[in-house]
């Protein structure tokens, strides 16, 4: 059985040519009824409004056309770059037969305008880090103890008042304060033969192969490693640690470490109490 009233509605759309706000005044029906009844009905080419985008997207594909990258179309039409690659993506620019795209004459001269700003950029850079390293100088036992103490209160692993854990465990992924922590619990008095090491890494790694690199790099025992933890892989998840260059996580668990946790706790305690009692005198309490 037909509805009459859906007939009529979509007869006004389609032979009159009427917006909903005319299909309303003539029937008398709600805007949720109306929109429901003209689904699958397009709407008179005079109601809809014009895109205020039309002469950016037409100026888009003929920049694509003369060889322009989407950065490069995305400047010059002052949009972002999602909307000019939006616009664009079904227009691939051509390649060469070495299969690489070739770099338009702006982009070569925009590298060219910017190279000298690196390269001031750069030796700034080397200049700071020149200075600072010299202020560094040898470490001495206090600051290993202080360093690897805050160290630990960052990346280690913390006892909570609900839940008792006075046990020193390490993770990272940063060689370099991996080798400063096993300084630290060397200033301690633990030797690296002493903590186990466990890699947590992707399964789709080489698990093996990342062992074998901390191993070499930080002069563990290599006996003293435990079974590998492993990541599920999602290949829908975009990662950058991958490749040659990514070795996961380092586990350092310290057996039979109460102690050596609460003298961490006491030392981080003593570093806070000093910092809040400057900040007193400065501001006051």
């Amino acid at each position: 059985m037909t509805d009459p009233t859906a007939d009529e509605v979509r007869r006004l759309r389609a032979e009159e040519g009427l917006s909903v706000r005319e299909i309303r005044a003539r029937t008398g029906l709600g805007r949720n009824r109306v929109y429901e009844l003209l689904r699958g009905v397009p709407p008179p080419r005079w109601t809809r409004r014009p895109n205020a985008k039309d002469e950016l997207r037409t100026q888009a594909l003929a920049l694509r056309g003369q060889g322009c990258a989407v950065p490069e179309i995305a400047a010059r039409l002052g949009v972002s770059r999602s909307t000019a690659y939006q616009w664009v993506k079904h227009l691939p620019l051509d390649r060469d037969e070495s299969g690489v795209i070739p770099r338009t004459r702006s982009t070569a001269a925009s590298d060219a305008r910017w190279a000298a700003h690196r390269e001031a950029r750069d030796a700034a850079q080397r200049q700071v880090h020149r200075e600072m390293a010299a202020r560094v100088g040898p470490l001495n036992e206090r600051d290993l103890l202080l360093l690897g103490a805050a160290l630990y209160w960052c990346e280690g692993s913390k006892s909570k008042p609900w839940r008792r854990h006075d046990h020193v465990q390490f993770v990272n992924s940063d060689p370099g304060l991996l080798a400063l922590f096993l300084r630290f619990l060397e200033s301690c008095g633990v030797s690296r033969s002493l903590p186990s090491y466990r890699v947590t890494i992707h399964e789709s790694a080489d698990v093996d192969g990342a062992v074998r690199w901390w191993v070499d790099t930080l002069g563990v025992p290599p006996q003293r490693f435990r079974r590998p933890t492993l990541k599920r892989h999602n290949p829908t998840t975009l990662r950058r640690n991958t490749g040659d260059g990514y070795h996961g996580c380092l586990v350092i668990d310290v057996p039979r470490s109460r102690e050596l946790y609460w003298r961490i706790e006491g030392m981080i305690a003593e570093l806070f109490r000093i910092v809040d009692s400057a900040g007193s005198q400065i501001y006051g309490p």
